[in-house]
């Protein structure tokens, strides 16, 4: 009998033990308060990195299709035009992106600080020691904080965007990817380059508004450059009717006359206006098309074409 008295008043002091620890109020916050707290702050965090997302997408979209260039009663429906406005819904787009990933950021910094306040970590020290270590890798590091500003700044400037062709350095590329930090451009060769932004000092944008198209034609200079400047004009004019071109040809070819003189010919130069990032193409088409005109009105081009000619003229005294 008073061993099972004993073991019942074990039993019950086990209870009281039990219930005492259970009730006491560093218990209670420790394993119910503390984890209800930082769920309810993960759960914050999550709805308003949703929230973010979901209004800077919705901005994102309503710049897109608020103003479409298209739309203006001033701007004419044609192929520049729609190019301009594909460079600028992307350039929203590359804002849109950039928004998100900052926005992001802010909100999970916070969310893992009031975590670890949670967790009982003191973190006034820690936000006061962070920007002490903030100083010195902003010493340390002074080219990866000029990579974030220089991106902000080429991206709020609009200088270049995603599916430009831009040249920097001695690099020409389309750029495929942009960052705060790198722009990755794609060259002729298929090399993809990666370049910081903050080694950007000079960029030239082939793809803002339009291009040029430069053409060098050598001619001999046994050949009548009033002649020949006219049927390089009238070859150019007619190449730039062609269905391959057409589209991409903003103005007509404008013929600037000699414009290098060598021992051995001269060089007649000619300019069409193009659209953005096509010059290439269309200076390309137009020499192919201009050569094969001088060619059937049997122009002199080169010296060996001077030696021909009189071989011709000497054959045909002959007979």
């Amino acid at each position: 009998m008073n061993a099972q008295s004993e073991t019942t008043e074990k039993v019950d002091q086990a209870v009281d033990d039990v219930s005492t620890w259970w009730n006491n109020p560093d218990t209670q916050d420790l394993l119910v308060q503390r984890p209800l707290k930082i769920l309810l702050i993960v759960v914050i965090a999550l709805v308003l990195s949703w929230l973010f997302k979901r209004v800077i997408s919705r901005a994102t979209r309503h710049g897109i299709e608020s103003k479409p260039l298209l739309s203006r009663g001033d701007t004419e429906d044609s192929f520049q035009a729609r190019s301009q406005e594909a460079r600028r819904q992307q350039r929203m787009k590359t804002l849109g992106n950039v928004g998100r990933s900052v926005a992001a950021i802010v909100i999970w910094v916070w969310a893992a600080l009031a975590i670890l306040d949670q967790l009982g970590v003191n973190v006034a020290p820690l936000i006061a020691s962070a920007g002490v270590v903030g100083v010195a890798i902003g010493f340390g590091a002074q080219s990866l904080v000029k990579d974030f500003f220089t991106g902000m700044f080429v991206l709020i400037e609009n200088q270049f965007g995603v599916g430009d062709t831009i040249q920097v350095g001695d690099v020409v590329g389309e750029v495929e990817q942009m960052t705060l930090r790198i722009t990755t451009l794609r060259d002729m060769d298929g090399t993809l380059w990666y370049v910081r932004n903050g080694d950007i000092d000079l960029v030239g944008n082939y793809s803002d508004h339009f291009s040029v198209a430069r053409l060098q034609i050598p001619v001999s200079l046994l050949a009548d450059p009033d002649e020949v400047s006219r049927m390089i004009e009238h070859a150019a004019a007619e190449a730039c009717k062609d269905p391959e071109i057409h589209d991409v040809v903003m103005a007509a070819p404008e013929m600037l006359g000699p414009s290098e003189f060598n021992p051995n010919y001269v060089s007649f130069r000619l300019t069409v206006k193009t659209m953005p990032g096509h010059q290439w193409a269309v200076a390309r088409h137009l020499n192919h098309r201009i050569l094969s005109a001088l060619r059937k009105a049997d122009v002199v081009l080169t010296p060996m074409d001077s030696v021909l000619v009189q071989q011709k003229e000497s054959n045909a005294d002959r007979s």
